[in-house]
């Protein structure tokens, strides 16, 4: 047996511990966590002073830190739509554990469509992993949309037959670690279908089920205070907003990308022989059919439903005019809609 082979088998043997233990870790904190309650509510923040500056909320802020002491909501309006915002309390360092009711205080983000964490960009970056390792500890993943789309094709279906399928190839994990963590689990007979290259640390994730990944943006707050090649670098990194509350600035550009990251798209509706009512949209999902808009306004609508008319937006063929659409048409941000029934 030549060097390099030794060293491979060396690797993959180093790669499947590490794979078991990590389904083990991932079990006992999930044994440790307690239950948490989900309720509704889209954005959750963790800075008093943006919520005042983008709602009408009047939230205590201040100086120093750890002003807020309970979570405070408030509406960010949007081109017509309404955005929930909810302000918490500070995390501190063993918040996942319970100190200072940071379980309560962190588990709340679970509930949201998109985490927006404040940082300071006169402090160092140690303050942005302390809030990702005690999201991390709750069962929260902090990653972008499209993982969060391809964690959720994933299915785990139990068979009398033990079967691993993967349609395409498997270069961060192997199907031995994934038996394996199978097993510990006390999951013999399965069928498992992989359609994205996942690693281990995801395949746990999709089994136990608890984890969430959930779109963050890192927002960087007192940016008048640093240097611009600090500034400057910030601003380029992935999911990053540098804004000023001090001096309103590049508030604008943090509430667009907030509704981009939200992956939301308005919806105006239009009665016959009348104008669009442009006051009141309804926020759809991207990807969102006219069946889905039907059961937004009412259930009803999809049982009666004959045709709509889409008679601008970018999803209409023939704007300014009319375009005849079914059921399964596609909306887009901006569209009107006149739907007609039986």
């Amino acid at each position: 047996m030549g060097v390099v082979e030794k060293l491979s088998l060396e690797e993959m043997a180093r790669k499947y511990h590490l794979g078991l233990l990590k389904a083990k870790l991932a079990r006992y904190r999930a044994q440790l966590l307690e239950p948490t309650t989900k309720s509704g509510g889209p954005g959750t923040g963790f800075d008093s002073t943006l919520l005042s500056r983008v709602t009408h909320t009047a939230s205590e802020s201040a100086a120093y830190e750890f002003t807020t002491l309970t979570a405070i909501p408030g509406v960010i309006e949007y081109k017509g739509a309404r955005i929930q915002l909810l302000d918490l309390p500070g995390i501190v360092e063993g918040a996942s554990q319970g100190r200072g009711r940071g379980r309560q205080v962190v588990s709340t983000a679970k509930t949201a469509d998109l985490i927006i964490i404040m940082l300071d960009a006169t402090k160092s970056e140690e303050q942005r992993q302390l809030l990702e390792i005690e999201l991390d500890a709750v069962g929260i993943r902090l990653k972008g949309r499209s993982l969060t789309s391809s964690l959720n094709g994933k299915q785990r279906i139990i068979h009398p037959i033990a079967q691993l399928t993967a349609t395409v190839k498997l270069t961060k994990t192997d199907e031995k670690t994934i038996r394996t963590i199978l097993a510990s689990y006390k999951l013999h007979n399965c069928d498992v279908m992989i359609r994205e290259d996942i690693t281990t640390d995801e395949f746990i994730d999709v089994l136990i089920g608890t984890r969430k990944y959930i779109p963050c943006l890192y927002v960087y707050n007192k940016i008048d205070a640093i240097s611009l090649e600090t500034m400057d670098r910030l601003a380029h990194e992935d999911h990053t907003v540098v804004i000023s509350c001090e001096v309103d600035l590049n508030l604008d550009h943090l509430i667009d990308r907030i509704w981009d990251d939200l992956g939301l798209v308005k919806v105006y509706t239009k009665k016959r022989g009348g104008h669009p009512d442009l006051a009141d949209p309804i926020c759809m999902r991207k990807g969102s059919t006219i069946g889905d808009v039907c059961n937004g306004i009412h259930r009803s609508l999809t049982t009666k439903f004959r045709y709509a008319l889409v008679w601008s937006g970018k999803s209409s063929k023939f704007a300014p005019h009319a375009q005849k659409v079914g059921l399964g048409h596609l909306v887009q941000d901006e569209d009107v809609v006149s739907i007609f029934t039986k």
